[in-house]
């Protein structure tokens, strides 16, 4: 099956399509291939994607399809098979600084405050104490803990803790956010909160971020696009535009126009061509 490509054209007539040449990092035909001396896996297969500057785009497949693969090489802790990724015309090879990165699980330092983790990046790169303590007064206000700044990890929430890597990635003004399920282990309405958080951060910010989960709903609240990837070996089969307001707030998934979107997402997914990729 082809990747679809479902574009503003295909709505209006009158859209035209992103090119490599304005794209802000663009994946060309990465493939990744598992080997021990039984058995060859296909994780990822001829995966072509490309992201503009300050776009939203999220990623959704089913477990196991290759997701948090892609993503990491895309943070260059993985290396792939064959391919390249271009960043800002330029070739990636290995983890920098240009790319930030927020796991699902916690991975603050636990024996630093919050604003020392805050600042952890700016300290590796020297950053003068003053832009320092400017950068991280910003941040801590934009996620809402100004008054837990020094509050250690353990007497935070999980939606907290979440709030204060966003914070720290955000602060080393990565071009580029990776996410891997950032709010995967969050009660549903801690992780609504941090949803709603996150697209008023980036309406602010204006980073260009990816972001990996397996719930269609939370990328179709989050996303300008929604990258849809089949079953392994993974390779994304539709490229999914998202035409809901700019401003977004927690109503919005109450609208018709978002459960059908969610559910011709979730129906892709379930479709023959998809497991069958």
């Amino acid at each position: 099956m082809k990747q679809q490509r479902i574009t503003e054209n295909d709505r209006t007539g009158k859209g035209v399509q992103a090119t490599v040449a304005n794209s802000k990092i663009y994946c060309r035909n990465i493939n990744k291939i598992y080997k021990s001396r039984k058995n060859v896996t296909v994780a990822l297969k001829a995966i072509n994607i490309e992201i503009l500057d300050n776009e939203f785009i999220c990623i959704v497949g089913p477990s196991g399809c290759g997701k948090s693969t892609l993503l990491r090489i895309l943070a260059g802790l993985e290396d792939a098979t064959s391919g390249e990724i271009i960043l800002d015309d330029k070739i990636l090879n290995g983890p920098g600084a240009d790319r930030g990165m927020v796991f699902q699980a916690y991975t603050l330092f636990p024996w630093k405050s919050v604003e020392k983790n805050i600042r952890f990046g700016l300290d590796l790169k020297k950053t003068q104490k003053e832009e320092a303590d400017a950068i991280v007064d910003r941040y801590l206000n934009l996620v809402g803990l100004t008054e837990f700044r020094k509050s250690l990890p353990k007497q935070l929430s999980g939606g907290m803790k979440q709030r204060v890597a966003i914070a720290r990635a955000l602060a080393n003004n990565p071009k580029v956010l990776l996410m891997d399920e950032p709010f995967g282990a969050l009660d549903p309405d801690t992780k609504a909160n941090m949803q709603l958080l996150l697209r008023e951060l980036w309406e602010k910010e204006k980073h260009t971020v990816i972001f990996i989960t397996h719930d269609i709903e939370e990328a179709v609240f989050l996303a300008q696009r929604v990258y849809v990837m089949s079953a392994r070996p993974g390779q994304i089969m539709a490229d999914v535009p998202v035409y809901l307001p700019h401003k977004r707030t927690l109503d919005l998934k109450d609208t018709q126009e978002f459960i059908n979107l969610r559910k011709s997402i979730h129906n892709m997914l379930h479709s023959k061509d998809f497991k069958e990729a």
